[in-house]
């Protein structure tokens, strides 16, 4: 560890990861990286190395891939019955009958900074290529230290030593907490007991212990996030620490409205708190695949910068259907377009805003109303309804009359949105009867 840089001693997270990878486009050194990240310059340079994306050449050119090829002066390697006249230099078959072929490989992926991100030649560049992906490298890094932690942490003898001890005290009818607390010569927990003997390290099995079978394993909500790791650095306390640093971000709630039993199409919700504007779009299902096409779509029409401008952060619920938020936070050319964030389970009171909103929704979709017939034109209209209805919070204006003045002009005309006069704002299941 360099003794100028001083350390954190953490992890690199994904924000270090896309500062790492917006510098190197714009052609950092790894010294000047580490000193914002508080790390050593050896720590950058690793991580590039190992978490690296790497793009083949194009063969489909025929191209030369000789290094020696700018000096060559060998003539029909490849020996054909008809002798050719050419330079081998300038054909590609020569790559595999000359014996001096040697691959050329570009500098800059040999040595520092080891990936091509900002390098000017990258475009026209037909050798192969290494870039460095923000999002690419955390999902590897979360891999591997998950895969760290996967398997049985003991030696054969030690393993052996403690099933000598454990299984016949089992099978005496003893509980592992009970083991354990008679023999502290016992390095393990007694969770770490239980996981032991229900991935069969041990001698005995489940159907050994007094209790194991008589509870079944709690089931998880189907609407649950089970992967819990992708909650850290995107928990409601990270929120709250992040408004407090930048208290004049625009935060957009995000949630859905389903439908009765059995009705498959859902309603993709984004309400804005400065402005209370909502839109609503129609989800054939409720799936992520199907919320990052409405996030591709929005993205194309208001280009990456104005996505991120109109949507910074996003707070939404633990949804299933938001259960990949690397995929939402990641744009269409793999740019951060924007951050989520997730409240505390059983908490809609942490994004107030959307759900007394979604009561403008259930005026004219009641609840055990089916969505299969509606049209996305049929929710676009329920919204123009309720976004140009009055409301009282914001001093008699509608929702959409504020957003004209707060959002970005391209993004409320990207949103195809139209203001309804008063007099014919209609809330009632009457709007959408066909």
């Amino acid at each position: 560890m360099s003794k100028l840089i001083p350390g954190n001693q953490k992890h690199l997270t994904l924000d270090n990861r896309v500062f790492i990878e917006k510098s190197l486009d714009n052609n950092m050194p790894f010294k000047e990286i580490a000193k914002y990240l508080c790390k050593d310059p050896s720590t950058i340079s690793k991580e590039i190395r190992k978490h690296r994306t790497f793009i083949p050449r194009n063969d489909y050119i025929n191209f030369n891939h000789c290094a020696n090829r700018r000096n060559c002066q060998l003539k029909n390697v490849c020996k054909r019955q008809t002798p050719c006249k050419k330079q081998c230099s300038s054909c590609a078959e020569c790559n595999r009958h000359c014996s001096n072929f040697v691959k050329e490989v570009c500098i800059t992926t040999s040595k520092a900074p080891y990936v091509c991100n900002g390098c000017p030649k990258k475009v026209h560049c037909r050798l192969d290529k290494y870039f460095y992906k923000a999002t690419v490298s955390n999902k590897e890094y979360k891999t591997i230290l998950v895969e760290s932690r996967n398997g049985i942490n003991q030696t054969p003898e030690t393993l052996k030593r403690l099933d000598s001890i454990v299984s016949p005290l089992i099978l005496q009818g003893q509980s592992p907490y009970l083991i354990i607390k008679n023999h502290p010569e016992i390095n393990c927990t007694e969770k770490t007991i239980y996981n032991y003997i229900a991935s069969g390290a041990l001698s005995v099995i489940n159907l050994d212990l007094p209790r194991k079978v008589k509870y079944k394993p709690r089931k998880s909500h189907l609407s649950e996030i089970n992967d819990k790791g992708i909650f850290e650095g995107r928990t409601y306390k990270d929120f709250l620490n992040y408004i407090q640093v930048y208290p004049d971000t625009n935060v957009i709630e995000m949630d859905t409205v389903v439908g009765c039993e059995g009705s498959h199409k859902v309603l993709l919700t984004l309400f804005f708190r400065n402005c209370k504007l909502m839109l609503i779009y129609l989800l054939p299902d409720k799936t992520t695949s199907s919320v990052k096409k409405v996030f591709d779509s929005l993205e194309e029409k208001l280009t990456t910068l104005g996505f991120c401008k109109t949507f910074p952060l996003i707070l939404t619920d633990r949804g299933f259907e938001f259960s990949k938020p690397d995929e939402l936070e990641c744009g269409i050319n793999n740019i951060i377009r924007t951050s989520i964030y997730y409240c505390d389970p059983m908490a809609s009171w942490q994004k107030p805003g959307i759900e007394k909103n979604h009561e403008y929704i259930r005026y004219v979709l009641p609840k055990g109303s089916s969505f299969d017939s509606l049209t996305q034109r049929d929710i676009t209209k329920l919204a123009n309804h309720i976004n140009s209805t009055a409301r009282a919070s914001l001093n008699g204006l509608s929702p959409i009359q504020l957003a004209q003045m707060l959002l970005d002009k391209a993004a409320v005309n990207a949103f195809g949105l139209r203001e309804i006069s008063a007099n014919d704002i209609c809330l009632t299941p009457k709007l959408l009867k066909k």
